[in-house]
C-alpha cells in the first residue's frame, strides 16, 4: 500500500497534552466530524474546553478529497471518545453527519457517503499506524464506544443517541478485513 502523505497541523494546545508511549496505543477509533468541511473541524478543535487549556479533537482527520493532516500526535492523549482516549488514536473524517440539528429526533439519518478516495486514505492511514504504534490491535467505530443517549432538541421527552458516527454508511465490511484489526464493539 502507497505511504499517505500527512499534513502536520498542531492544535494550538498539542503541549498540554498528556504524552504516552506509543506501545500504550490499542485501539483506534473512527469517528466522522459531524460538520460540513475540515475548515470548521479545526476550528472545533481549537476550542479550549477544559482547566488545562486543551480541548476535543481527534488525532488525524481526513478530508473528502482523501487529504490526511495530523492535529495531534499518536504519542498524546487526545479528547476524542468518553473514557477510551488514553490508549486510543482518533480518526475523523470529514462527514456532515446530522449537521447543523445533531440531536433532532427527526433528523438522525446519516446520509451523506464516504468517498472512495476517502476510504482509500483511511485504508493508508491505519496500515501506518499498524506499524508505528505496535500494540494497534482494535478499531471501533465512536457509536460504538459512546452509547449515551440525550434528550431530543426538538421533545426533551425523547431521547436520541449522543454520537452515531461514523454512521450506517460506514464501510465495515471492507475496513474490518483490509487494516487486520479487531473490531471492536
Amino acid at each position: 500500500m502507497p505511504t499517505l502523505a500527512i499534513h502536520d497541523q498542531p492544535l494550538p494546545y498539542v503541549a498540554k497534552l498528556p504524552e504516552r508511549p506509543a506501545a500504550a496505543v490499542t485501539l483506534v477509533v473512527i469517528h466522522c466530524t459531524e460538520l460540513p468541511d475540515l475548515a470548521m473541524a479545526r476550528a472545533y478543535g481549537e476550542k479550549v474546553l477544559y482547566d488545562n487549556g486543551a480541548g476535543n479533537s481527534g488525532h488525524y482527520y481526513i478530508d473528502r478529497d482523501g487529504a490526511a493532516y495530523r492535529f495531534v500526535p499518536g504519542t498524546r492523549v487526545a479528547h476524542h471518545v468518553r473514557g477510551q482516549n488514553a490508549d486510543s488514536i482518533g480518526i475523523e473524517l470529514v462527514n456532515t453527519g446530522r449537521y447543523p440539528e445533531w440531536f433532532d429526533s427527526r433528523r438522525q439519518t446519516m446520509t451523506e457517503p464516504y468517498p472512495a478516495v476517502q476510504i482509500d486514505a483511511l485504508l493508508a492511514l491505519l496500515a501506518q499506524l499498524r506499524g508505528e504504534f505496535p500494540g494497534l490491535r482494535r478499531i471501533a467505530g465512536h457509536e460504538d464506544l459512546d452509547t449515551a443517549r440525550v434528550p431530543a432538541s426538538d421533545d426533551p421527552a425523547k431521547q436520541v443517541p449522543r454520537k452515531l458516527d461514523p454512521g450506517p454508511l460506514f464501510p465495515w465490511d471492507a475496513i474490518v478485513p483490509a487494516s487486520g484489526l479487531e473490531r471492536l464493539r
